[in-house]
């Protein structure tokens, strides 16, 4: 017998059941408007009933909100709790005081990243926006954070697929290119970006790194090349690794600190 409208269907089962739900939540990365059923399905590639259903199957356990009068969907209170028990269990709060000295030592924009697929997601930091607490998401092959975050890798991960998006005319497109730029940022021991993500600007990034050897986070330095220049390069890099070294320890596991 057919389901009543309102009424909430089974999603489809298995793995590509939980895959399509994290997708449909992605979907909302750009911050934009609320979305609707229609525009959850085309930027997912599923029929507009399939992804219906996803989202109110996130609905109902608070992973997604839906707007009563125009039927638009956002992010729900189950990822709010979420992104702050996560923020506080790597003790990213821990990081903010670290990162203001370290910007006004070197009158730079001070952040910190994590990896998230392709991407540099900065979590903390001068890029954070006060008014929504969101940072950026800048692709891995073309920022001094990505490059970090690439060059010291978990065991899991693998660099991205090529060919590689130019964003300026100084964007690293060719893998091999990359593979070099990568080798260099290991034997140095930091990363630079010079106007290879937005001309104009000058990164630098040193690893935050964990018994491993693996960059949980990348720690960047961001201004203009007339600021970041070759002279003032060696002071603000030691600056960054003394706070890199500080903050491996703030940002230690629970069960390790």
């Amino acid at each position: 017998m057919p389901a009543s409208p309102g009424t909430l269907q089974s999603p489809p089962a298995g793995a590509q059941a939980v895959h399509r739900a994290l997708g449909l939540l992605h979907c909302f990365h750009d911050n934009g408007p609320d979305l609707s059923a229609s525009e959850l399905a085309r930027r997912m590639g599923l029929s507009v009933s399939t992804a219906h259903r996803l989202a109110r199957t996130l609905v109902a356990t608070g992973f997604l909100d839906q707007d009563e009068r125009t039927a638009r969907y956002r992010l729900g209170p189950a990822v709010a709790e979420l992104g702050q028990l996560t923020f506080h269990q790597r003790g990213l709060h821990l990081a903010g005081p670290e990162l203001d000295q370290l910007a006004r030592r070197t009158g730079a924009t001070a952040d910190l990243a994590i990896r998230s697929g392709p991407h540099a997601v900065i979590l903390v930091g001068g890029s954070v926006l006060p008014s929504t607490g969101l940072g950026l998401r800048r692709p891995l092959h073309s920022t001094a954070l990505g490059k970090v975050l690439l060059a010291w890798p978990a065991s899991t991960e693998s660099p991205p697929p090529g060919p590689l998006p130019a964003y300026t005319d100084r964007t690293l497109t060719d893998p091999a290119d990359l593979d070099a730029e990568l080798a260099l940022t290991r034997e140095r021991g930091y990363a630079l970006n010079d106007g290879e993500s937005a001309p104009g600007i000058r990164t630098l990034a040193v690893p935050v790194l964990d018994a491993t050897r693996t960059a949980r986070f990348a720690l960047a330095l961001r201004s203009t090349p007339a600021h970041l220049t070759p002279e003032s390069l060696p002071h603000i890099l030691a600056q960054a690794q003394t706070c890199a070294q500080a903050l491996a320890v703030l940002l230690l596991p629970p069960d390790e600190r």
